[in-house]
Parts: structure tokens; C-alpha cells; sequence
């Protein structure tokens, strides 16, 4: 398989520009949305931490299934409202069933949300996820910070999935870099770290829901991918604020779970509450526990 991406091609498309009226955003509505819609959602995720992936995809409202074979790809895709690509477990065979859905999803009008994980730790990695973005109509991307530098560069540089937590630059940079990316990429970018940021290239979210706990239990990065596909295929009208919604729910999931621990709990004890977090989490919460500026 031909990974090779033609050079300049991360400017083919562009997104259209979302203009905010007033600061604050009625999150709840777009909660609603997953749940009243209850979205069925084609991830081809990872053997890693799929089983969580369905679940919190359970948990928001939304219906999880789960199609990896190049043959079957394209019909479950016509079933889905959404397409939610993760490359964790990475593998030709995984592939070619990432471009078959893909490219249905994309015919069909459907959202496509990429998680290129590990991007920049191997060759492989960062082709094929430079490979989707440039054959696929990506609707989001979202990605760590050193994910987001690799893709752009197309070099090979940090450690693994869970490298580069850490945000380079003052924010003001950051916020600058992200939206650059965005335009640059033609897509929603969503770059999460100890400060998330979600931009269409013209508005930026600044986010800081969340905990540093998170990053203990394996998973809360693809879940929170599968949550934004959830929330963009709820409401694709409006999918920056969507994706900024979505990501805001994660990071306030993750904090209720946070408080109900108890001293004898560990990670798969807050692998378990962030779901359950997530299940019960209403409009009201939502608004009143979200953390967010506009950079």
C-alpha cells in the first residue's frame, strides 16, 4: 500500500468559518443532541482499549459498531451517522478498511473524526495518518501536541502515544499554531494536553476541564474521540462548537470521576467512574462545570 503523501496537499481544503455570538456556548443543547439522536458510530478503533471506546459511546447516547475488515467497511458506514478513525493498533489490513470507510463516509456527507496515535513514532504511523488526511474529507482531527508537529512535518521524532503531554510555547503561541494547523490541514484540529485547544482555523477554544490522572488509564485519549464523532454527527451544522462541547464533556467527566475515588481506588477504578461519569452527566452540569475561553 502507497503511503506517500505529494508535497503542499495539506491545503486542499478548508473549513468554514464559525463566528461566536457572546462567550458563552449552551452546551447542554449539544449533549441533548447525542442523546435524543442517539448516533450510531463506525469506529475502527484499537484492540487496546475498544471495549471502552463502545462503552463510553454507550454511555453519551450514542450506539457503537465496530467494522475493521476492508469487505464489511463500507456497508456498516452507510449505517453510521459518524466515522471515527484510530490508529493505535496500526496494521495494512486496518488500513485499507479506515480508506474503504473513509472514502463511503465522505461520499455520504458523513463526519470523519482521525486520532492519529503515535504519530511521529514511527515512519509508518506518520505516513499513514498524513495518507488519511489528504485522502479523506476529515471533518476533525484530534491529536496531542507532538502528534499535531509530526503530522505537519512529516518527521519521526517523539517517544510514543503518550509523549509530548506537555504544550511547547506561551498559550498566545500555542493558540497561534493550532489554528494555523487548522487552516493548513483544511479541517477541525483538536490538540489536547494540560490545556485543550479546539479551532476551525478561525476561532480557537481554550479548555482547561480535565485532571493529570487522566493520562493513568489507557484509553481516555481514544474515548474522547469517539465522544467528539458522537457529538458531530449530532450536530454537524454547528462542528466546531460541537467538538469544543465534546471535549469539554470529557474533561469534566474525568473530574467528577476524579471526586468520587476513594483512597483505596486506582486507575481501573477511574477507568470505570470516567465512563460512569460520562453516563450521567446532564445539560446542567455540563454548563455550569465547563471551563473555556475563546483564544
Amino acid at each position: 500500500m502507497d503511503l506517500s503523501v505529494p508535497q503542499a496537499v495539506f491545503s486542499v481544503r478548508r473549513p468554514a468559518a464559525f463566528l461566536l455570538e457572546g462567550t458563552l456556548l449552551n452546551l447542554s443543547e449539544y449533549l441533548s443532541r447525542v442523546r435524543q439522536q442517539a448516533p450510531v458510530i463506525h469506529a475502527i478503533s484499537n484492540y487496546v482499549t475498544a471495549n471502552d471506546v463502545a462503552n463510553v459511546l454507550l454511555a453519551c447516547g450514542a450506539s457503537p459498531i465496530m467494522a475493521d475488515d476492508p469487505e464489511e467497511a463500507v456497508y456498516i458506514t452507510r449505517l453510521s451517522a459518524a466515522l471515527a478513525l484510530n490508529l493505535g493498533t496500526l496494521s495494512r489490513r486496518r488500513v485499507s478498511a479506515m480508506l474503504a470507510a473513509g472514502e463511503e463516509s465522505g461520499r455520504l456527507g458523513r463526519p470523519i473524526l482521525l486520532d492519529p496515535v503515535g504519530a511521529g513514532a514511527s515512519p509508518m504511523r506518520t505516513d499513514t495518518a498524513r495518507m488519511l488526511l489528504h485522502r479523506l474529507p476529515v471533518t476533525a482531527l484530534r491529536c496531542n501536541a507532538s502528534e499535531l508537529r509530526a503530522l505537519l512535518s512529516g518527521t519521526h521524532t517523539h517517544r510514543g502515544v503518550d509523549a509530548d503531554r506537555q504544550q511547547a510555547g506561551s498559550l498566545s503561541e500555542q493558540i497561534v499554531f493550532v489554528k494555523g494547523a487548522a487552516r493548513q490541514l483544511g479541517c477541525l484540529v483538536a490538540v489536547t494536553g494540560e490545556t485543550d485547544l479546539v479551532s476551525d482555523g478561525d476561532i480557537c477554544f481554550v479548555i482547561r476541564n480535565g485532571r493529570p490522572e487522566m493520562s493513568r488509564v489507557t484509553g481516555t485519549g481514544c474515548q474522547l474521540s469517539a465522544l467528539c464523532a458522537a457529538f458531530l454527527a449530532a450536530d454537524p451544522d454547528r462542528s466546531v462548537y460541537a467538538l469544543a462541547a465534546a471535549v469539554c464533556a470529557m474533561g469534566l467527566a474525568g473530574e467528577i470521576a476524579w471526586g468520587h475515588m476513594t483512597p483505596h481506588d486506582g486507575n481501573a477504578a477511574y477507568r470505570s467512574r470516567i465512563i460512569d461519569a460520562v453516563y450521567h452527566l446532564d445539560g446542567e452540569t455540563l454548563n455550569k462545570g465547563a471551563r473555556y475561553e475563546l483564544g
